[in-house]
């Protein structure tokens, strides 16, 4: 992955995380109750988190292009998808039992973190 790559992904899953959140704010509120709705919010948030930390990889990659930060990239993507993805899946469907697959995202996301730590720390 180039600089340039993680930096449009980043970029894209921002506009995606603030339509999400504005189709929970105005339109979900609707639909469902407060206890979804906080799921959905918290889905939300971690994505938003975790587009910056793709941003961050990113940004390293633009003076540091030897660096190779595709895993760590990579794990924060599959943290999104099933971090996320489980939790806005399960405020959708009211299906609770999709809430056994975020903790998959969460050790994605863990993961990421410590891959970068590991890249950053090992490139200097």
């Amino acid at each position: 992955m180039t600089a340039k790559s993680v930096l449009i992904i980043a970029t894209i899953l921002g506009a995606l995380s603030v339509a999400l959140g504005a189709f929970a704010a105005h339109g979900l509120k609707k639909l469902v109750d407060v206890y979804y709705l906080d799921i959905f919010e918290k889905a939300v948030r971690y994505q938003f988190y975790h587009t910056f930390a793709i941003a961050l990889c990113g940004l390293i990659l633009l003076s540091k292009t030897e660096l190779n930060l595709q895993s760590a990239v990579w794990l924060f993507l599959a943290g999104i998808f099933f971090f996320s993805g489980s939790l806005y899946l399960m405020t959708l469907t009211q299906m609770k039992w999709l809430g056994a697959i975020t903790p998959i995202g969460g050790i994605c996301f863990i993961g990421g973190w410590l891959m970068m730590t590991w890249k950053i720390y090992s490139a200097f």
